[in-house]
């Protein structure tokens, strides 16, 4: 990548003084990880992937933040914690848990690429090891980052063979195809009047009406200063049906990021 390409707007705002916005990714092992191959998976399959993993933003006399290759030192970017020997799983779920919100509250440095691993070793109730993948929201969006983790993994059947995800259903899109010409322009009036009724919305939220106070928001001031704690839950397939029979929306939609 050469030096003169500029960083997205997205980009630097989100590593600007005011956020700075990360990716994290959990990675469940069955098996106890054997870490002896990451140095040469990272270096041959993970860097290539995408130019920004070896690259920093440097500004240039005139404040336009841009990507400069550089050369990644590994080892800097590799961490194995260390907890305390011989304890149960649901000890270790206890560590993994504040290791894991340690490590989502901890900013990037932006002197060396912007992103993370951290393998830890250790069992937990639901796992025999995990990987945790920290990169900073600059280098891509969640689409473009997922798709470069799910690159670097293999079928473990045959790994000469790619990974595959479950089609969409034929049936489906033939229904929809066969959907009439008024139900697809009533479709488009509909869409046209909530995106104008969202707009107006969002501009009244952002300058005049104040959100309201929930769980998830406190409304009280430096709350982005206080510690922060990663939660779980687990639902069942049979849970997430009947959330989205309940709602009747597709699955994708009973997902909502906090």
């Amino acid at each position: 990548m050469e030096e003169s390409e500029p960083v997205s707007p997205t980009g630097q705002y989100f590593t600007s003084s005011v956020i700075s916005v990360s990716v994290v990714a959990v990675l469940e092992s069955q098996h106890p990880i054997d870490d002896s191959q990451t140095t040469s998976l990272l270096r041959h399959v993970f860097l290539p992937i995408n130019p920004r993993f070896s690259s920093v933003m440097v500004k240039d006399k005139n404040g336009v933040k841009h990507w400069k290759k550089v050369e990644v030192k590994l080892q800097d970017h590799v961490k194995v914690p260390t907890f305390p020997q011989g304890k149960s799983p649901d000890f270790y779920d206890g560590c993994f848990s504040d290791y894991l919100s340690k490590v989502a509250i901890d900013q990037l440095p932006l002197t060396k690429p912007l992103w993370e691993i951290h393998i830890v070793k250790y069992p937990t109730t639901t796992a025999a090891g995990n990987v945790v993948f920290k990169l900073h929201h600059a280098l891509g969006d969640g689409y473009s980052l997922m798709g470069a983790l799910l690159s670097c993994l293999q079928r473990a059947d045959n790994p000469a063979i790619p990974l595959t995800f479950p089609a969409f259903n034929a049936k489906t899109e033939a229904r929809r195809a066969d959907r009439s010409v008024c139900g697809s322009l009533g479709r488009a009036v509909s869409g046209v009047i909530n995106t104008v009724c969202d707009f107006g919305w969002s501009l009244l939220k952002s300058s005049a009406i104040e959100d309201d106070v929930t769980p998830v928001r406190s409304g009280d001031e430096g709350v982005e200063f206080r510690p922060i704690t990663i939660s779980t839950l687990t639902f069942s397939i049979d849970e997430i049906k009947q959330v989205k029979a309940s709602l009747g929306v597709v699955s994708a939609s009973i997902f909502l990021p906090v």
